[in-house]
């Protein structure tokens, strides 16, 4: 059987990206097969598609083209079948988590990699959570070992990661302060920081106030800003930036190993079902509640991206199942 998905058959702008008929996937004993209602793009998609930094090629399996030319690892939608070994999952259960090749009408994730999706959440808000919320979450608590009480500071708090990152740290009971551009102030606000610095008026590096905890996603300063506004033994966060960035990041997580005092480390994702359960209970609870800048159908995923790169998405962009009824 076929289905319709996005393909990316070679690197390059948002005009490679194009629909096309292909093979239905099927699953194998550890997996369920996911009728796709909604998906969303990453930085992580958008790299692949881009091959940016260049050596992503090398991840993306082909130095050409993408080995793998359907993109999309956040899924939420409906079980159309399981694997032999699949207890725990039955066809009709509406799920989200971590899906293998998610721009398409169908979609095959690990049982170890989705969860029941919370009854109130929609799809397409389901579908904004998972690479995101748990970038941010294990940024938090497995990096930045956040405490009830800290001063917390997110830069980048209006895109998908920081977002999160606003709603989760206020969930532990930290006071947060947000970094982002004057048009995302009230959007910020709204999500429950604390204090919001517009970084085209102020440079939080240079107002004097110091953080137990800084998440940087995408951050610009170099590294020395980070830690000269940091407390004694507070932490900063890499979640994605320049290549440069990263190197600093690295380099400083390295002179730090072991000697106490501040430190700087990167958070890189590691996929699991029990963040997804936390993210979840967090969902349930209303906590957290996914901020989506718009809605795209599957066959103008290509105009999905470029918004995305253009025009500094506010949270997420979701991929839609909807057929786009415009003439």
């Amino acid at each position: 059987m076929n289905m319709q998905a996005i393909v990316c058959e070679k690197y390059g702008p948002p005009s490679v990206l194009h629909l096309k008929e292909v093979a239905r996937p099927v699953p194998n004993e550890d997996e369920v097969l996911i009728k796709v209602h909604a998906s969303s793009i990453n930085s992580r998609d958008w790299r692949l598609m881009r091959a940016n930094p260049f050596a992503i090629r090398l991840a993306a399996g082909g130095f050409l083209r993408p080995k793998n030319p359907i993109l999309g690892v956040d899924v939420a939608g409906r079980v159309d079948a399981v694997g032999g070994n699949v207890s725990q999952f039955k066809p009709g259960d509406e799920v989200f988590g971590f899906g293998k090749s998610a721009f398409a009408e169908y979609a095959c994730a690990s049982r170890d990699m989705i969860v029941l999706k919370p009854a109130g959440l929609s799809f397409e808000q389901a579908a904004a959570v998972p690479l995101a919320a748990i970038t941010a979450l294990q940024g938090l608590r497995d990096k930045g070992n956040i405490q009830a009480g800290q001063k917390v500071l997110i830069q980048g708090a209006s895109g998908g990661v920081g977002m999160f990152a606003v709603q989760i740290a206020k969930s532990f009971g930290a006071e947060v302060t947000a970094v982002c551009s004057s048009r995302n102030v009230e959007m910020v606000r709204s999500l429950g920081a604390d204090h919001v610095i517009d970084y085209g008026k102020e440079d939080f590096t240079r107002c004097g106030e110091h953080y137990d905890l800084i998440l940087a996603v995408n951050g610009y300063h170099p590294v020395a800003d980070y830690l000269r506004v940091l407390n004694p033994e507070g932490s900063y966060v890499v979640a994605g930036g320049s290549m440069l960035q990263l190197i600093q990041a690295g380099f400083q997580a390295r002179r730090n190993a072991g000697n106490g005092g501040r430190k700087a480390c990167i958070v890189s994702l590691v996929k699991n079902q029990e963040d997804l359960k936390s993210i979840g209970e967090l969902l349930e609870a209303g906590k957290v509640v996914p901020w989506i800048d718009g809605w795209y159908p599957l066959g103008r995923t290509a105009d999905a991206f470029r918004y995305f790169e253009k025009e500094h998405a506010r949270g997420k962009v979701v991929i839609t199942m909807i057929p786009d009824n415009r003439a």
